[in-house]
Order: C-alpha cells, then sequence, then structure tokens
C-alpha cells in the first residue's frame, strides 16, 4: 500500500480594521462562504484567523460589516466574474 502525504500548512489572515463590527474571510476553500470562517479582533483592532490548506494556490476576499472587501496586504490578485478582483494566497 502506497503512502499518502497530505501537506498542510496553518496559514493566518489578517486585517486591520478597528472600526469593523465583524470580519469574515471566504475564498474557494470554503465555497465563498461568507459566514463559515469569521475572524476574532484583537486589540490594536487587527482580525485575524488561521486555515489549513494543502500546498496550491487560493483566492479570497475578506467580508467587513457585510461588504466584501480586498486584503490590502496582499499584492496577488486576479479578476473575478462579479468585475473586481479576488486575492491570491500561495501555499
Amino acid at each position: 500500500m502506497e503512502a499518502t502525504t497530505d501537506i498542510r500548512r496553518r496559514i493566518t489572515f489578517q486585517l486591520r480594521a478597528p472600526e469593523a463590527q465583524a470580519v469574515y474571510l471566504a475564498g474557494c476553500f470554503n465555497d465563498w462562504d461568507a459566514t463559515s470562517l469569521p475572524m476574532t479582533q484583537d486589540e490594536e483592532g487587527i482580525w485575524k484567523t488561521e486555515v489549513d490548506l494543502e500546498v496550491g494556490e487560493y483566492e479570497y476576499r475578506f467580508i467587513v460589516d457585510g461588504e466584501w472587501q480586498d486584503d490590502p496586504g496582499c499584492e496577488k490578485r486576479c479578476d473575478n466574474v462579479f468585475g473586481t478582483c479576488n486575492c491570491l494566497v500561495r501555499v
């Protein structure tokens, strides 16, 4: 029997949004579910969450108080079907 290697990495996503009431992470890794990955805010107003991802490239965006938003710290982006861009993270 051949052994399989499931290479996963814990990736931290973060967004500085001190005035936000709620921030979520959505991407191709959670079928773009706008509520399944809530983020938590620290005392400096930075929202964070961690996701275990297999090696590959993933599209994502943040939902800040109900509005889809880019990750200002992400340099890699791609167009989406809504006429905006998705952020890209490579694991």
